[in-house]
């Protein structure tokens, strides 16, 4: 299988020889790479997918400038396990991030978690270190948060941010207040050195990590040196906030603040690429790392268009993302492309545009997007996406059929206790508060007439069948050849929480750990 994917790799770089890009030009600077993460920002949340506020005038006009992926999928409906697909190109299923706690189980990395990204994967910034790139990470990291999984031990140069996402505030005793980093040593912790209102959700965060990004971009841009920025801001993640200008401005409530804040900030980035006169050689993507978290209410979470569901489940609403791609004068203004595409593609690509052959000691998921984003080669018409939740493949899409082999949302349990991941949007027999299996004849929807998927095609018709016969081949082979790798996430300890992170003596904030007790981490959905 690893020769058949070397091959289909060839396939894809030998098709980008016939595009005209700095690439090919004698003397051309390696072009700098920019991925933007948002956090559990939806794929309706834009003006340009139709969000009736408008309130998104930076992305709008980035997609106007560059070029619209509404097919761009995640790689799991929850936020560690896709971050890990986008910076190794694979599915989670193989590089370990996952549970085997209990079936089809979302997992991640909270404090108590033991495990992090594995020592065996290799990160897309220990690639572009070989061609002399500067990487950093700007917000939240959720590959581990213990010292052996922080990205300066995983290939970045640079860190400001945090290891885990910015619940709280806590006691200190019980359970420590989340650490913010600068590189390798704490600056302090959220809620008594970075401040976030939980009752006003005022916080300067986006603003700091803003002048972050824009100052290390700076400081490339002046040592000419090539540079990969990985802005991973999490606003838009509950409990959601934005500073002070924004707040109130919006039609949205406070999560339509965050992002409009988010809109200005990536905005001030893209503007601020122009003044330096690096924009023609900038590779910028915009995209999310899961669907919005509908089950927060509107007022802390997003919209997800037409699709179902949200954050958390393998439906269209918790997996499909908006997706932007930038970079003047390489990629045609005002293009859309229908192309499958998912986040494991930001690591392939950028490989490519940095002039770096992908390993080839391992399986990888990510394909090469530069034919497609460059105009200039058919597209990768028959690449399947697969949606996994934990250990177990729910849905595949090939072309517009989508077929479920099994469905949840969340349990009877969550859903009586008012948790419900699919908020107005009960569609019997598909969004189910079981684990249906329906392997032996799967749900399919036809995508393009059906993107809420509420109409499941009959199968008696001949479409569902010659559908499943397509799609069954692909499932017959990703599983024929799938080698998971060791799931990281299955034990929690209350020891190794951020109790004493490195840099906590020179602040006076090292706290107590307790005695190590590790369990099996209990994943409820």
């Amino acid at each position: 299988m690893g020769r058949m994917v070397a091959l289909t790799l060839i396939t894809f770089f030998g098709a980008i020889i016939c595009c005209s890009w700095t690439k090919n030009l004698p003397n051309a600077p390696t072009p700098n790479i920019i991925i933007m993460l948002m956090d559990d920002m939806g794929w309706g949340d834009l003006g340009v997918f139709g969000q009736p506020s408008k309130e998104t005038p930076t992305l709008d006009a980035m997609a106007a400038e560059g070029m619209l992926l509404p097919n761009f999928y995640t790689a799991n409906p929850l936020c560690s396990p896709s971050r890990a697909a986008l910076l190794t190109g694979r599915l989670p299923i193989r590089n370990g991030f996952y549970t085997t706690n209990a079936h089809a189980r979302n997992a991640y990395t909270p404090q108590d978690i033991v495990g992090g990204i594995s020592k065996d994967e290799i990160l897309l910034p220990q690639l572009l270190k070989t061609k002399g790139y500067v990487s950093k990470i700007v917000g939240k990291w959720h590959l581990g948060h213990r010292p052996q999984y922080l990205p300066l031990k995983n290939g970045f140069d640079e860190w400001f941010g945090s290891p885990n996402c910015h619940f709280g505030p806590y006691n200190d005793e019980s359970i420590p207040n989340i650490p913010v980093y600068n590189n390798s040593e704490m600056l302090g912790r959220f809620y008594e050195d970075f401040k976030i209102d939980r009752e006003t959700g005022e916080s300067n965060l986006t603003q700091i990590y803003l002048m972050e990004g824009l100052d290390f971009i700076l400081r490339q841009t002046k040592a000419q040196q090539p540079f990969f920025l990985y802005w991973a801001v999490d606003a838009t993640h509950a409990p959601v906030y934005a500073s002070k200008r924004f707040l109130g401005k919006s039609q949205r409530g406070r999560y339509g603040d965050a992002v409009m804040e988010l809109d200005y900030s990536i905005g001030q980035i893209l503007k601020w690429l122009r003044t330096l006169g690096i924009d023609n050689n900038t590779f910028v993507f915009f995209t999310s790392d899961n669907g919005a978290a509908v089950m927060s209410g509107p007022n802390e979470s997003g919209s997800n268009g037409p699709f179902l569901c949200g954050k958390e489940t393998t439906f269209e609403g918790g997996m499909r993302e908006p997706a932007i791609a930038w970079w003047p004068g390489h990629i045609k203004e005002g293009s859309v492309n229908f192309q499958l595409a998912n986040v494991m593609d930001l690591f392939t690509t950028s490989l490519v545009l940095a002039g770096i052959n992908p390993p080839d000691d391992r399986i990888l998921d990510g394909l090469d997007l530069t034919p497609v984003l460059l105009n200039c080669s058919q597209p990768l018409k028959n690449r399947p996406i697969f949606y996994y939740r934990g250990n177990e493949l729910m849905a595949v899409r090939l072309g517009e059929y989508k077929a479920h082999y099994w469905t949840w949302s969340n349990s009877w349990e969550e859903f009586r206790q008012g948790i419900n991941f699919c908020p107005g949007e009960e569609v019997p027999n598909v969004t189910t508060h079981e684990q249906k299996e329906h392997t032996l004849q799967p749900l399919i929807f036809h995508l393009g007439r059906d993107p809420g998927e509420k109409f499941p095609l009959s199968v008696l018709s001949k479409e569902y069948q010659d559908a499943l016969s397509r799609i069954s081949a692909v499932v017959q082979q990703h599983k024929d050849t799938l080698v998971p790798g060791i799931p990281q996430l299955n034990m929690c300890d209350s020891a190794v929480m951020n109790w004493a992170p490195a840099g906590c003596e020179k602040l006076g904030k090292c706290l107590k750990p307790p005695e190590s007790n590790p369990w099996k981490c209990d994943w409820p959905h």
